[in-house]
């Protein structure tokens, strides 16, 4: 199956569950796209004490996951883009949208 997940927050618990369930399924084989739409372009600078949602978007990556993070969005907070917020645009999005048999929103 080709998943889509658009992370819509910078709530650590949902980015970490998020992620986690990204993982789980490329280790299930499946393929998976994220695309990081506001609130979510923080998330690789999120630090909780429970959760760790940087070192589940790390393992991510490691996993070949593919990311992309919304430009306008990036620049509307002076981030800058980087391995785990890559640069990305609405088209980016549309195509994830278009490609994915599967799409959830997580805000």
């Amino acid at each position: 199956m080709d998943l889509g997940l658009v992370l819509e927050t910078n709530d650590p618990e949902r980015v970490w569950n998020a992620f986690r369930l990204a993982n789980t399924a490329l280790e299930a084989n499946h393929a998976v796209e994220i695309f990081l739409l506001g609130d979510g372009v923080e998330a690789p600078d999120l630090e909780h004490e429970k959760f760790n949602p940087h070192g589940v978007m790390v393992q991510y990556a490691r996993n070949g996951g593919e990311i992309a993070a919304c430009g306008t969005c990036l620049d509307s907070r002076d981030l800058d883009a980087d391995e785990l917020r890559p640069r990305g645009t609405m088209s980016d999005y549309l195509r994830i949208v278009e490609d994915a048999e599967t799409v959830l929103t997580i805000g």
